[in-house]
């Protein structure tokens, strides 16, 4: 498996517009390190403005909404970009939705629009750990364990329950531990979540 890299919150597809075969979870574990130092609400704020999916389902209502002479949002305005209204929303998104709860902050954000290829993404944030933590759901039939296993090779462990099966991932570097988890409905291979999580190691 390839080691992480890091990518820009630009890198949301200029359209606006992204699938499932897009989104790769080793992309988002650089944000994950880093939210995981910071506190709290910030820690939730710097995943969900790093993440791809998130900054194209809110370009695409961006571009769609912002017109010279809206009141609400005039793009003809000086020093409007598409990337900075997108960011403004995604704080407003976290400041509006942000929750205490079991010792950890998170936020849960539904995508409204049908033809999105997900359902919605939640990110938390521990409060006495260095731990981080993003959960994208996928619409149903849009992607399959095939796709899974195709993009990433074969996971190092799989378990099966009663409503759904998992396959698991993961990367190790000398400074975290990073999985991903993807459900799966056993009846006809269609990922329904995936969840991503990192533990910061402790310097010795």
């Amino acid at each position: 498996m390839r080691s992480a890299k890091a990518s820009s919150p630009g890198d949301a597809p200029a359209s606006g517009t992204v699938s499932a075969d897009d989104f790769d979870w080793r992309d988002i574990v650089p944000y994950l390190f880093a939210a995981a130092e910071l506190p709290g609400e910030k820690g939730i704020q710097s995943i969900f403005e790093n993440s791809r999916v998130l900054r194209a389902y809110i370009g695409s209502q961006v571009r769609a909404e912002c017109k010279p002479g809206n009141s609400r949002c005039d793009s003809s305005l000086q020093g409007f970009t598409v990337d900075g209204e997108v960011t403004k929303r995604i704080d407003g998104i976290v400041k509006e939705g942000l929750v205490h709860q079991h010792k950890s902050v998170m936020v849960d954000y539904p995508f409204a629009r049908q033809s999105f290829p997900f359902t919605e993404i939640s990110a938390l944030r521990s409060d006495r750990q260095q731990d981080a933590y993003l959960v994208l759901e996928f619409a149903d039939h849009r992607y399959r364990a095939a796709d899974v296993q195709a993009k990433y090779g074969a996971p190092y462990d799989t378990d099966v329950f009663d409503r759904y099966s998992i396959f698991k991932y993961r990367l190790v570097s000398a400074r975290y531990i990073s999985k991903a988890v993807f459900e799966v409905n056993p009846v006809n291979g269609a990922v329904m979540k995936v969840a991503i999580s990192l533990k910061a190691k402790k310097a010795r």
